[in-house]
């Protein structure tokens, strides 16, 4: 038994060295003090793993009938999202709830909307992969097919053996979805003019940005307190983080009964656990890039930010009639920090331009997370 477990030890030791070696080969160009991203250590990153990832981020080969890939919900130019209310699969299937930006998810301490137990890329990229409530690129029952596919493609070939050098079979779904994911991790944004200003050049941002910035970050608004941090999100995690920051929050949104309820097909994290005090829970999401992210809100239901600010300035949505009706301020649900506020003309203007602020040109342009095809 002792012999047994010094093996095991060894073995563990040796995964760890490997691990270690391969993330010191890595460059993130991610300059201090900004922290680096996790990294599973049964999934370390390289530059090959990440371009056989980008590959296969853009091929619609791996959607049932080759009409959707991954960016197909994802759009660089949209900070990858699809700017669509709610996502539609490859079947024509719509999806209860719109796709969440992939930019700095790999700072994400939960992935998704609503769910309180996803916390890894490797895990969340089976979803939209292998997943059949809704259908999106519908590939349950096929693995078979994306394994030959990839042993037939000659580029593939390679790329695989590049990525996974210690596997005698590379050609898996398995490392398919590593791979996606270390590209997906990739994908970082801090490099907008309030990044900039941060960093010291004062005249990044204009005045009227800087009122907002004030504004953001203040007590009357309370819009940090879920939003806040280096990331905009108060679900968030790193290399160095010693407890993951995890929040889900009701803004409101509904009060259909006048008891909290939420649509039945968008309950939240109360889908996930049961408790009512769960109704209309949902991650609040990063504010990175959310100028060019609309429609907002999980279901999309808000047009634009202007509508956005409307919504917290009332501390929660009034729908009069159809079948959503309800005061959502009333509901007893709602987070703490949805109070309402009041703001001038002048004001609104001002927070208005430090979202835009946010926009990161680069990660909307770079050729790195571009289609290779």
């Amino acid at each position: 038994m002792k012999r047994l477990i010094g093996a095991v030890a060894a073995i563990a030791i040796l995964a760890i060295a490997f691990w270690l070696m391969q993330k010191d080969k890595f460059e993130w160009h991610i300059a201090p003090p900004l922290p680096l991203p996790e990294v599973p250590i049964d999934n370390p990153m390289s530059d090959a793993k990440v371009e056989l990832g980008r590959r296969l981020f853009y091929d619609s080969r791996l959607s049932i009938n080759g009409t959707m890939s991954c960016a197909s919900c994802h759009i660089q130019s949209l900070a990858f999202t699809d700017g669509r209310a709610r996502s539609i699969g490859a079947t024509g299937e719509q999806h209860p709830r719109g796709a969440m930006s992939l930019v700095n998810s790999a700072y994400g301490s939960r992935l998704t909307w609503a769910n309180n137990l996803l916390d890894r890329l490797e895990d969340q990229a089976l979803t939209p992969l292998l997943g059949d409530n809704p259908i999106e690129m519908g590939m349950a029952g096929r693995e078979s097919e994306i394994v030959t596919m990839l042993s037939n493609d000659a580029l593939y070939a390679s790329l695989m053996r590049e990525a996974f050098p210690a596997a005698s079979n590379p050609y898996s779904v398995l490392n398919v979805v590593r791979a996606t994911s270390a590209f997906v991790r990739t994908i970082v944004s801090f490099d907008s003019p309030y990044d900039a200003f941060l960093r010291g050049d004062v005249d990044a941002i204009d005045a009227s940005a800087k009122r907002g910035m004030d504004l953001f970050f203040s007590e009357r608004l309370e819009c940090f307190h879920c939003h806040g941090g280096f990331n905009f999100t108060d679900s968030s995690t790193h290399a160095d983080a010693n407890v993951d920051r995890v929040g889900f929050h009701n803004t409101g949104l509904y009060n259909i009964d006048g008891n909290g309820a939420y649509p039945a097909d968008n309950t939240g994290l109360f889908d996930m656990t049961g408790e009512r005090r769960d109704m209309g829970r949902f991650k609040a999401p990063t504010l990175r890039n959310i100028a060019v992210t609309a429609p907002y809100m999980h279901d999309g239901s808000l047009l634009s930010l202007q509508e956005v600010i409307a919504h917290y300035l009332r501390g929660g949505r009034e729908l009069t009639e159809g079948p959503h009706a309800g005061d959502g301020r009333l509901s007893p649900y709602k987070s703490e920090f949805i109070r309402g506020f009041e703001l001038s003309d002048e004001e609104h203007a001002d927070l208005l331009a430090f979202l835009h602020a946010l926009t990161d040109q680069r990660v909307i342009t770079d050729a790195r997370w571009s289609n290779p095809w």
